[in-house]
């Protein structure tokens, strides 16, 4: 397997609007590459609570630009599908990783094409917190159609906490989370997060949380490293429209700190 470095011109997102700009494109635009709410810390706990090993065929559902893609292929699995609906983002992903058992293939997850138990893990990060509520239904079910029995499915979502939040405060958190990030964002509580995966014939095996800490100086340095942290500051210092839409951002993850967390959730297919 290759790997290689992509210019920011190529980063889905360019062509838009920075105002306008999904923040996941505009964070990886100023340098960002781990996008995950629960940072490296819920991604790499979450892949080893998956056990991938050689004999495994993986499906991941939006790679983005192939962060949690890297670590899985560093597990060297029998075989790596990415699917991913954004165009830039797959030649992004296909410049990285060149390698005969790794494909990257244009789709949606809640209908990806690919055949019947053709795998025996379904990874997917930070996109159902991002879907409607019958999106999310479709997209488990994909990942049930997907897997051969016994076969695992692990999520990375944003959660509501604690559980029982009443309803007026949920969508307050949720309206805001849409407003500064530009995307339809709806976090579920842990226990309706299981009761979804549940609902299409998985078993839950393992949740984990991690702080919902993306914009903080200590998560950008462990995410990101001394040097990738530097760089993303000065990135953001520099241009005046990106630093009022990521202050926007940061201020929102903290006034809503106390409510909202990362989960990483592994079940597993029975029958």
């Amino acid at each position: 397997m290759t790997s290689h470095s992509t210019a920011s011109s190529d980063f889905p997102g360019d062509d838009l609007d920075i105002a306008k700009m999904p923040g996941h494109w505009l964070l990886a635009r100023l340098g960002k590459r781990v996008l995950r709410p629960g940072g490296l810390e819920a991604t790499e706990a979450l892949i080893k609570g998956l056990m991938i090993t050689s004999d495994d065929e993986v499906v991941e559902f939006a790679p983005g630009l192939g962060s949690t893609a890297r670590r899985i292929l560093a597990l060297a699995p029998k075989r790596y599908v990415g699917v991913e609906r954004d165009p830039r983002a797959i030649a992004v992903a296909r410049n990285c990783f060149q390698s005969a058992n790794v494909s990257f293939v244009e789709g949606i997850a809640e209908k990806t094409g690919l055949p019947d138990e053709c795998a025996s893990v379904v990874i997917g990060e930070a996109m159902l917190t991002m879907n409607p509520p019958e999106h999310k239904k479709r997209i488990v079910q994909e990942a049930q159609r997907l897997l051969r029995p016994s076969g695992r499915y692990g999520i990375h979502e944003l959660c509501i906490v604690p559980s029982g939040l009443d309803s007026e405060h949920r969508e307050t958190i949720e309206s805001d989370l849409s407003s500064a990030i530009r995307v339809g964002a709806r976090p579920l509580q842990e226990l309706e997060w299981r009761k979804l995966l549940e609902n299409a014939g998985f078993v839950v095996t393992e949740v984990g949380y991690a702080p919902m800490h993306l914009l903080r100086l200590r998560r950008l340095i462990g995410d990101e490293g001394l040097f990738g942290a530097i760089r993303i500051a000065k990135n953001i210092l520099t241009n005046r429209k990106a630093r009022k839409r990521v202050y926007g951002m940061r201020e929102l993850f903290e006034r809503h700190q106390q409510n909202l967390n990362a989960i990483y959730i592994i079940a597993e297919k029975t029958g």
